[in-house]
């Protein structure tokens, strides 16, 4: 995000890293053990799947490895709660850091999509036979794919599969705190620059979630720090943190909820080791708890930690409960590999992230999930091929939003009409209103959109409000 109207357009290109496969060493099996698997959902052309691995056994598992085959025509796409390597037909899941241990008479189970009709064989669990866990346990459904959330992914180590994926998208759920099936975010100016100054209460009613832009850094690695920008307050002709914290309430009275966005162009949060992740947290809890924020988003354009900010983020979740609201708006050029920084924070925090809106703008050319061609930005093109991306490698429908700015002023580079951001919206979740780029499937809970800013919408005549709140209404 930008706090004035001159932005330095980059120009770049980036191609998908490709992470080598490596066998790890097994971890010692616990007789007893098990792993069941079940189609959970089955459309045709594709399902999706389960593992649950079951320790019946008297001594813990310290770690699982699920080796199965699977037969020419069916590969596996997203995946989550586990690591995948592949070599050929056969795929190797392991456990993640968090999910490796399970206790004697506990289980823990991991999911992913697959194409085609087949199912696993030859199943293996630590080296020795799944015990019946390679065929169905139960009939597949025919019902729509679960709601429970699939917790965290990892990035695919194999190239998507070339047959058509099915038009089903991935499961969905409905994340924490109220908000709706399809959302307009948009970012609030704490700060004076060419756009209207507004007071947080007149936040346009078309949004339904308002990011405070911003939350600063302090002397104190990590920590984060908070108060209404002198500049603001005499533009306004005088607004302090009690009018502000006055306001925050008047726009829960109306239904809406606010998060505090942490960073922006010129913001040095740094969350680099385990001391600063826990400054992060007991500060943001600590404004979350003065203002009544509902949660956090995480907009540092220059550069994060993976590891240590996932550390943060769950401190502040184990802080506040499941109704924290997570955000993230990464600058595009940080998700166009599920390998960089902010693409893996993603997915390593997927089982608690409410949604990434990806600034589809300030760009340049980029390549599109197809990696065939560089599309420029300022296109419904650009729009869909690099939100394909985030949809084909692990996150969520309901955790993707489109970010375009709001208009002249708003950005250097990537402004588009708001009507191409509904068609945007269209092709991805109908399939209508595409360009020349089709994406593989549709992805009928794409979250909706976000806006660089409700201060520059204003400032237009609240054209992108008036125009996508509205459309949002007419997505699946």
């Amino acid at each position: 995000m930008k706090r004035s109207r001159s932005l330095v357009l980059a120009l770049a290109t980036a191609l998908a890293a490709t992470v080598g496969a490596a066998w790890v060493a097994l971890p010692a099996f616990a007789a007893g053990a098990t792993a069941g698997f079940v189609k959970t959902s089955d459309w045709g052309t594709g399902w999706e799947g389960k593992y649950t691995i079951t320790n019946g056994g008297a001594t813990a598992i310290s770690g699982w490895t699920v080796t199965f085959d699977l037969p020419a025509g069916t590969a596996v796409g997203s995946y989550w709660d586990a690591l995948l390597t592949s070599s050929g037909q056969r795929y190797t899941f392991t456990n993640r850091s968090w999910n490796g241990t399970v206790a004697p008479g506990a289980s823990v189970s991991f999911g992913f999509l697959a194409t085609g009709s087949g199912s696993p064989t030859n199943c293996q669990l630590n080296g020795a036979s799944c015990g019946g866990g390679s065929t169905p346990t139960t009939a597949p459904p025919t019902t729509a794919p679960p709601t429970t959330a699939p917790p965290t992914t990892a990035p695919p180590t194999t190239t998507p599969p070339t047959t058509t994926p099915p038009t089903t998208p991935p499961p969905t759920t409905t994340p924490p705190g109220g908000l709706p099936r399809h959302l307009l975010t948009g970012y609030w100016h704490n700060f004076d620059n060419p756009a209207v100054e507004l007071r947080l209460r007149d936040v346009p009613a078309e949004y339904d979630l308002v990011a405070v832009a911003f939350g600063e850094a302090t002397t104190t690695p990590g920590a984060v720090t908070f108060g209404i920008d002198p500049g603001l307050s005499a533009a306004l002709g005088g607004y302090t943190d009690a009018d502000f914290t006055a306001d925050l309430r008047t726009l829960h009275s109306r239904g809406k909820k606010v998060i505090l966005s942490v960073g922006g162009e010129t913001g040095r949060v740094a969350v680099n080791d385990a001391t600063s992740a826990t400054a992060f947290a007991d500060t943001t809890y600590a404004l979350i708890q003065r203002y009544g924020f509902d949660g956090v988003d995480i907009d540092l354009e220059n550069g994060l930690n993976p590891t240590y900010m996932a550390q943060a983020l769950r401190a502040l979740r184990a802080k506040v409960g499941a109704g924290l609201i997570i955000a993230m708006a990464p600058q595009t050029i940080d998700m166009q590999s599920p390998a960089a920084g902010y693409f893996k924070l993603a997915l390593d925090i997927r089982d608690i992230l409410t949604v990434v809106n990806t600034q589809f703008y300030n760009s340049g050319a980029m390549l599109g999930c197809d990696q065939n061609a560089a599309y420029g930005q300022g296109t419904v093109n650009f729009i869909v091929a690099l939100a394909c991306i985030q949809l084909e490698a692990g996150l969520r429908p309901d955790q993707v939003g489109l970010g375009l700015p709001a208009g002249p002023g708003a950005a250097g580079g990537g402004i588009v009409a708001p009507s191409v951001v509904n068609a945007a919206l269209d092709c991805l979740a109908k399939g209508t209103n595409c360009g020349s780029f089709r994406p593989p499937r549709t992805y009928p809970g794409i979250r909706g959109a976000m806006t660089w800013s409700v201060n520059w919408d204003v400032s237009n005549g609240n054209g992108f409000a008036r125009t996508v709140k509205p459309h949002l209404a007419t997505l699946p």
